[in-house]
């Protein structure tokens, strides 16, 4: 059953001041919170965290990278058409249409949607950009158009691929709530240091704190790391304008999961720590697509409300068998799929036991998931990060937090 959940019940004052519009010069000096099996709440810096740590554990990261998807182009009447790339429609696979030449298409945001026609466009070439750029010859033309969203053809002159292309002609897509345009300094910290797929047009921002002496450190303790994909899409920037979460469409999302973190899930007994709700929504997925491949005989994309419509009799070491030898069978090495899933309070959590993760927006699905995971105390946590001058969103502080189950609520 869909929860009845109304999205003003998670809402909280913040104050622009407390929204970080850049980062810090040093990744891992930002504040950390952590929130402990007890409930009980302190605070940190992060570059304590491997010291705070459960012993025997998986930390579990999302190595997805984020690609400069934000293009200008004008018209030949002068206007402005900003393009922002979604997902690779031919070729499909991320992997492909960054190594296309010549010609791609993508599902694509039009901004200033009204203004473009059939007509072709040219790239927006500023005064300061590479020489590259206008050598491209890069143009965009509208194949469909649904309201603000459409596919787009680009094609260039050369052989360069088209991640070359956005790497030369592209801007990172920082998150409108910083108000401000890209920067140089983005291209370098809106970026996990570990990050290596690439396809997400926005970063798993909790991984932005890790150095690689603090990776080192978390090894050294013997904590084991892996790692999944999950393409971050621009619902991430989107907050929930209806009253009823209910009504709050989720978009789909493409992951990837290795056999061998499968097989660690299912027979290490290592507690689960997610880094960023990327993680937590990949993982906790992994549940879903093995009871489809149970009933199916194969793996289904995950729905949006695919926890709550049914009961589950299957255990989550019966759903894991299934992928895995559904994988095994098909001489594959990952699952790959989708997943639209939302985690709100009333969600039963069946991997993730930790969570790093930073302060989120008022009235979004990630303070549902937060919610959820703490059965209901974000707001005691929130309240303390804003009574203890902990700085918020993308840019800003971080969390450890344990799920409530842990402690008995």
């Amino acid at each position: 059953m869909i929860p009845d959940i109304k999205i003003e019940d998670y809402n909280y004052p913040l104050p622009d001041e407390r929204i970080a519009k850049y980062p810090l010069a040093e990744r891992d000096s930002s504040y950390l919170l952590q929130y402990d099996h007890r409930g009980a709440i302190s605070r940190h810096i992060f570059r304590e965290i491997p010291d705070l740590l459960p012993d025997n554990s998986l930390m579990i990261f999302n190595d997805t990278k984020v690609v400069p998807a934000r293009l200008h182009f004008v018209r030949d009447t002068g206007a402005r058409i900003e393009i922002f790339c979604l997902e690779p429609v031919n070729p499909a696979e991320y992997n492909l249409s960054f190594a296309a030449t010549a010609v791609c298409e993508w599902k694509c945001v039009i901004g200033n949607a009204r203004k473009w026609k059939k007509d072709v466009l040219s790239l927006f070439v500023p005064d300061n950009a590479p020489s590259e750029a206008s050598e491209l010859g890069l143009k965009a033309e509208l194949v469909s158009r649904e309201g603000q969203t459409g596919v787009v053809r680009f094609s260039w002159d050369g052989d360069l691929p088209f991640s070359r292309v956005l790497e030369i002609c592209g801007t990172i897509p920082i998150p409108p709530y910083l108000n401000r345009e890209s920067e140089s300094i983005d291209t370098e910290r809106y970026q996990t240091l570990y990050a290596r797929l690439r396809g997400s047009v926005a970063a798993p921002t909790a991984g932005l704190h890790f150095t690689e002496d603090v990776l080192s450190r978390i090894r050294n303790r013997g904590i084991d790391t892996e790692t999944v994909c999950l393409h971050v899409g621009a619902g991430t920037f989107l907050p929930v304008k209806e009253s009823e979460v209910a009504r709050h469409p989720m978009h789909r999302e493409p992951f990837a999961v290795s056999i061998e973190l499968l097989r660690k899930l299912r027979y290490s007994g290592k507690k689960v720590i997610a880094v960023g709700t990327t993680s937590v929504r990949t993982l906790e997925s992994i549940f879903y697509a093995g009871v489809s491949c149970i009933e199916n005989g194969h793996p289904h994309e995950v729905e949006q409300w695919s926890p709550y419509n049914r009961e589950y009799s299957h255990s989550t070491e019966e759903a894991l068998d299934a992928l895995i030898q559904y994988l095994e069978s098909q001489g594959l090495d990952e699952l790959k799929t989708g997943t639209r899933i939302i985690i709100v309070p009333g969600f039963r959590f069946r991997f993730v036991d930790y969570m790093v993760t930073n302060f989120h927006q008022p009235e979004s699905t990630l303070i549902l998931l937060v919610s959820a995971f703490l059965g209901g105390d974000w707001r005691r946590v929130y309240d303390y990060a804003l009574a203890n001058d902990f700085r918020f969103l993308s840019y800003g502080d971080s969390s450890l937090l344990a799920r409530a189950s842990h402690f008995g609520k």
